[in-house]
């Protein structure tokens, strides 16, 4: 008897998402989702809203108070009394504030604008601690200490901008309570400069410094007067009428004072001098009189802290206005927002839950497959796949067992189809892999197989060049032998470059360091127009004997790339830098064309990450190459546009695993030393002179070190034991570029591991591994 299925197990999934959707859509359409949700939305923001604020008036009572701590600490730090009450007192209270702002931090939102510019505030606060200690000092003298608290005041006080939430006019609302807190601040400065300066004794500053002084505390006084024009056009007319009580208080509280002061001078049998308005106080300060006759007016540091300190708790009671009255906008609209929600959400949730107890017992059928599903795509895709995957890539791929259990599902719906098809694809992608895995066996095989087949026939062709070059005496036919030599290095070159292609490693390396300088002229040997590329600055250093053959392939792919897309007239610079980390930037300078910058980019990142050899590698086998051999020895190879109006530089960054210093001696005797050598050999001298030789102008060649005549080295050839012309160079490299970031498939190859052959005409000497 066959297994009973549930009433929905074969329902086609449009039919169930009908079932499960019809009823909440319907409900939702007929009592206004569209309004829960906005009173949902008004409800956040205006909870936000009131985050923002309570963290903006922990903000502005923070920034008070610390500010003030600095006011009130100018008398006693410049008396030296370090710890006295009041500098303790302030400085507690401050601190008193971080915690309360900290607190509102954490409840702050998140937002994009609020973090950057909390994150302002707590780089200001980590200056707090070096700004009490030098206050006052030599590490912070004159006006240095009462300006460096603005690092933690001043962000702080942007804060005031993140507030508006159920104003009129937000931006104008921020803007006015930003405009009070400017004033605020700029008063603050005004009392901690001008308490300094009738404080201090001048005949100890230097010279200048009473002057800067003084030009700083006229230029707070005129900032507080702009503040107060600011607020007065942010502001609206209750915020203006607000402003001028509190300053009327302040002058009548001012008068309260100097009369009581007045009276207490007349019991103790002193003489009183009233003193002006605290803006005569200021213009006199500013004026640069000196304290006695400042003190003569009735100005003293008592009588202007006190004046200062009114108009300071002015504008201080203006900010706590605000900032209240903003929080309690906040709240009425979130209470507002909130009774709005509960309403609305009440009547929407009842009438959806009837529909989802409806759909429950629909979908719950429905889970199951789907999870059941899921979870086998998942294991499959993450684990089963991969592994399979593996396997055939590390392994013979015939003798992995590519069977594909099926998903463990076999209803008829859509999610049993689904099941299938996916089986399909993963038969199918284990079948593709397999096939995969085994054509790159094969490339692979065949371009080993083809690489070394032509190797020995063309070590013997060039070792027959070479004999008929040796015996050759008419120049224009040794010029012919010198091409034919090329034609056979490049090929040569085309042979290692598959066996690259085909993950082999060279089967021979030299057993000891090679100078970099020679690691150089080797690649350049390898390149047809060689005679092209000069060499400059490059610096005593060895390369590692593993790294040579590589590396000599490696520069001589990006050194026949630069001659071949330049001018035929035109010069190949290349230069080295060494890096105190012990690395060494090799540059090479063409003055190419040029690329475009997607070309730039695409090339760069084939060099950075060699693709997978595939049809493209015909086109690209010198870009492949180089990313491969950079890859093994952890070199980096980047191109960029040259300084100049075209060209290209290749960039090639050497790591010191593979180098280190060779000796003392700089290149800058290496060259001198070579240069004297001249002086006493005169063919040396003419080399050095005309650069490196021509293949048809019968300049003349190297035979053991010893000058003599004869025409020069072939294409592919490098000197052997002396400097190369190019080496001794001193000319600046000039900027260039190639066109194209690879020779294509007749291009260069770098020496494979095999020892290269020796001649008499300057070929790289054979290694010794």
């Amino acid at each position: 008897m066959p297994k009973s299925r549930p009433l929905t197990g074969n329902w086609r999934v449009a039919r169930r998402l009908q079932a499960i959707l019809l009823i909440p859509v319907l409900v939702a359409l007929g009592l206004g989702g569209l309004r829960v949700k906005n009173s949902v939305d008004t409800l956040r923001d205006a909870n936000d809203a009131v985050r923002v604020a309570e963290l903006v008036q922990a903000a502005n009572a923070y920034a008070s108070d610390a500010i003030n701590e600095r006011d009130v600490s100018v008398i006693p730090l410049l008396e030296g009394k370090r710890n006295a009450p009041a500098v303790a007192a302030a400085r507690k209270a401050t601190d008193a504030d971080a915690r309360a702002f900290d607190a509102a931090v954490a409840r702050a939102p998140r937002t994009a604008g609020l973090t950057r510019r909390i994150e302002l505030v707590r780089a200001g606060e980590k200056q707090l601690a070096a700004v009490r200690a030098d206050a006052f000092t030599a590490r912070s003298s004159g006006v240095q200490t009462e300006e460096s608290y603005h690092a933690v005041q001043h962000p702080l006080m942007e804060l005031s901008n993140e507030l508006g939430f159920g104003s009129n006019n937000q931006a104008s609302f921020g803007r006015t309570l930003y405009a009070i807190s400017l004033t605020q601040a700029a008063e603050s400065l005004v009392r901690a400069i001008g308490t300094h300066l009738l404080v201090e004794n001048r005949d100890a500053l230097a010279e200048g410094e009473l002057q800067t002084q003084l030009g700083s505390f006229s230029s707070y006084a005129y900032l507080e007067q702009v503040g107060l024009q600011e607020y007065a056009g942010a502001g609206t007319a209750g915020d203006m009428t607000r402003l001028r009580a509190a300053l009327a208080d302040a002058q009548k509280k001012g008068a309260q004072q100097t009369a009581k002061a007045a009276q207490d001078a007349k019991a103790a049998g002193q003489a009183f001098v009233t003193p002006p308005a605290l803006t005569k106080m200021i213009s006199e300060i500013a004026s640069g009189k000196t304290t006695e006759q400042l003190a003569a007016e009735g100005i003293t540091p008592e009588s202007f802290f006190a004046a200062s300190a009114l108009a300071f708790d002015a504008y201080r009671g203006i900010e706590v206005h605000l900032t209240d009255t903003a929080l309690a906008s906040a709240r009425s609209i979130a209470d507002d927002a909130r009774r709005d929600a509960i309403t609305n959400g009440s009547v929407a949730l009842g009438a959806v839950l009837a529909a989802v107890l409806l759909a429950a017992w629909v979908a719950r059928s429905m889970s199951r497959g789907m999870r059941r599903l899921s979870a086998s795509a998942m294991e499959i895709a993450a684990q089963r796949l991969p592994a399979v995957i593996t396997q055939l890539s590390q392994a013979v791929p015939g003798q992995v067992d590519t069977r594909v259990a099926p998903i463990p599902i076999t209803t008829t719906d859509e999610i049993g189809e689904v099941a299938r098809a996916f089986d399909h694809v993963h038969r199918e992608a284990v079948r593709l892999a397999a096939e995969q895995a085994l054509l790159r066996g094969n490339v692979n095989t065949i371009f080993t197989n083809l690489s070394r087949r032509n190797q020995s026939l063309i070590e013997r062709q060039l070792a027959l060049i070479t004999d008929l070059e040796e015996r050759e005496a008419d120049p224009e036919q040794l010029a012919n032998l010198f091409r034919l030599d090329h034609l056979a290095t490049r090929v040569r070159r085309n042979g290692e470059n598959l066996l690259v292609l085909g993950g082999e490693r060279p089967t021979q390396q030299w057993d000891h360091p090679l100078p970099l300088v020679d690691v150089i002229r080797a690649a350049a040997s390898e390149v047809e127009q060689y005679e092209r590329i000069e060499l400059a600055g490059i610096p005593e250093a060895e390369i590692h004997g593993r790294a040579v053959t590589d590396l000599v392939h490696l520069l001589a792919e990006l050194l026949e790339n630069a001659t071949s897309f330049s001018s035929p007239r035109s010069t190949v610079r290349v230069t080295a830098t060494r890096l105190p980390d012990t690395r060494i930037m090799v540059e090479i300078h063409d003055q190419g064309i040029g690329l475009v910058p997607e070309d730039f980019a695409l090339i760069n990142h084939k060099l950075a990450n060699p693709p997978t050899a595939d049809a493209d590698v015909y086109q690209y086998m010198g870009l492949f190459v180089v990313g491969r051999l950079a890859d093994r020895h952890g070199i980096r190879v980047q191109l960029r546009p040259a300084a100049g109006e075209s060209g290209t530089t290749s960039l090639v960054m050497l790591p010191g695993t593979v180098t280190w210093r060779s000796g003392t001696e700089s290149d800058a005797d290496t060259l001198a030393l070579s240069a004297f050598k001249a002086r006493a050999t005169p063919g040396l001298a003419a080399l050095l002179a005309n650069g490196p030789a021509d293949p048809f102008g019968g300049h003349e060649a190297w035979d053991d070190g010893i000058p003599g005549p004869g025409p020069a080295a072939p294409s592919g050839a490098p000197a052997a034991t002396t400097p190369a012309p190019a080496a001794a160079g001193t000319s600046a490299p000039a900027p260039a570029a190639s066109a194209s970031a690879d020779p294509g498939p007749a291009g260069p190859a770098a020496p494979s591991g095999r020892p290269r052959r020796a001649s008499k005409r300057g070929r790289r000497p054979a290694k010794d591994g």
